[in-house]
């Protein structure tokens, strides 16, 4: 017997919600852009207003497409399990009246500017709480809300590339793509780093290259949850290995890239948590440290967003004085979105470090129950500890990657439990997952996964038994 699935407004039917191949037909008002719906792709084009037409037709007009695809990304939402984005945000409704207000943080944001529609109060509220939670004290922090990871990522290589400007740029081959784009942009030396089977960074092969390289400073990007396997590098081991190759403290940067797993800190229980605690206690901290808006939280921002934390005194070398906006030029873009503070801020302030705790514990406890799950359906997978990304087999079915909206590399596959991400879900998917792989598998084997997450990980014909 199929299992039951409870009805909503934002499933597709209370029948079998995954079973795309009849979904058209279940649900005559779906939108998706790449199937047949109601939209036309003229319906996207901007037309300039007929000197004829009637504003409220035209208003009307205009409200049935935004309306139509609201009703597109509701039914997307019920089934966004690949990508590292938090649905979670009807709370944000609230904040709706200020979308009136042009809010501009242009220039340095602990600078007051005489442009007075800006949220700086609202974007240093913001930074002292993620000062806070690394325990660093106000006056030796500087930081930003930027527009997201990237450029987070941007700030960072660029202040250690003033700081050592003879620097090679070490990264491991798991880093997000934005690393080895900012080598090119920046015209740096850059030296990809081997990764382990979990994604971490590989500090064996971090030490050959840095010997190899040890007449020229070193630019070390750490990454606290790669981008594809969730692992975090092992911030203590890259620094006794930068201290074993005879690396003194001014020979080399440290940037932290916490995209994925920042958030995650808030358990005690953390690698990262701990590694930071211990750095500080060996008088070699991260001496920067990055957040890409932490996806458990400000990553359901409706827009995209990133905090940048960095040590004061290295704001100086690129810092300049812009008169005509009464300010200083400290950050990579100059107009700042002044929507994204408030949204920040204001849920800090609603949940709490408690409640973003209980989200983290959510998170981690509902990624182990899909590992579970899919360990007893005997098929090859991961999970990293204190991680939240499921790394397993790719599927043969680029439909079903469409349809749950799989990030796919190679052989492999992957989910991240963000909040939004229910049992629920998780059963509709593993159902649809299960029976669409006994008619894949049919005549050929599932893919070997031993070198992509390790032997002990996969359950292959080869290694089933191993």
């Amino acid at each position: 017997m199929a299992p039951f699935f409870p009805v909503n407004k934002f499933t597709t039917n209370g029948r079998e919600p995954s079973d795309y191949d009849n979904q058209a037909m279940m649900i005559p008002d779906q939108i998706d852009m790449g199937e047949k719906s109601d939209l036309e792709e003229e319906d996207f084009a901007v037309v300039e207003p007929k000197d004829e037409e009637c504003a409220v037709d035209r208003l009307h007009h205009l409200t049935r497409i935004v309306t139509e695809f609201q009703d597109h990304l509701r039914e997307r939402v019920t089934n966004h399990l690949g990508y590292p984005g938090n649905h979670n945000c009807s709370h944000y409704l609230a904040l709706s009246t200020l979308l009136q207000f042009n809010i501009n943080n242009a220039g340095d944001p602990f600078k007051k500017s005489d442009h007075g529609l800006h949220s700086k109060k609202f974007e240093a509220g913001v930074l002292d709480w993620f000062a806070g939670l690394w325990e660093i004290d106000k006056d030796e922090y500087w930081g930003y809300v930027t527009n997201g990871g990237t450029e987070s990522n941007f700030h960072g290589i660029l202040l250690g590339r003033e700081l050592l400007p003879n620097g090679i740029l070490y990264t491991s081959e798991e880093s997000h793509y934005s690393l080895f784009k900012i080598a090119r942009m920046y015209r740096m030396d850059c030296e990809t780093v081997a990764s382990l089977a979990t994604g971490e960074i590989d500090c064996n092969d971090l030490r050959d290259k840095l010997l190899i390289n040890k007449d020229r400073p070193a630019i070390i990007n750490v990454t606290i949850g790669t981008t594809f396997k969730g692992a975090v590098d092992d911030l203590d081991l890259v620094v006794q290995t930068m201290i074993d190759c005879g690396f003194s403290d001014n020979q080399f940067y440290i940037h932290c890239d916490a995209a994925i797993s920042g958030l995650l800190s808030l358990s005690l229980n953390s690698p990262f948590f701990a590694e930071i605690h211990t750095s500080r206690q060996r008088r070699h901290p991260p001496m920067n440290k990055r957040m890409k808006s932490p996806k458990l939280q400000k990553k359901c921002c409706p827009m995209p967003c990133g905090v940048l934390i960095t040590r004061r005194r290295y704001i100086n070398l690129i810092s300049r004085n812009i008169e005509y906006i009464a300010s200083f030029d400290t950050t990579i873009a100059g107009s700042r979105n002044g929507h994204s503070p408030i949204f920040m801020w204001y849920v800090l302030n609603l949940k709490g470090r408690k409640g973003l705790e209980q989200d983290v514990q959510k998170c981690l406890r509902n990624a182990r129950y899909l590992r579970h799950r899919l360990k007893k359906a005997g098929i090859s997978s991961m999970l990293n500890e204190m991680s939240i990304t499921v790394v397993f087999e790719r599927p043969p079915d680029s439909e079903f990657i469409r349809h749950w909206q799989l990030q796919c590399l190679g052989n492999m596959a992957h989910v991240v439990v963000m909040p939004h991400v229910t049992v629920e879900m998780l059963e509709r998917f593993l159902y649809d997952l299960i029976r669409k792989r006994n008619s894949w598998y049919g005549k050929v084997q599932p893919p070997c996964l031993a070198e992509d997450i390790g032997i002990c990980n996969c359950v292959c014909p080869v290694h089933a038994c191993t």
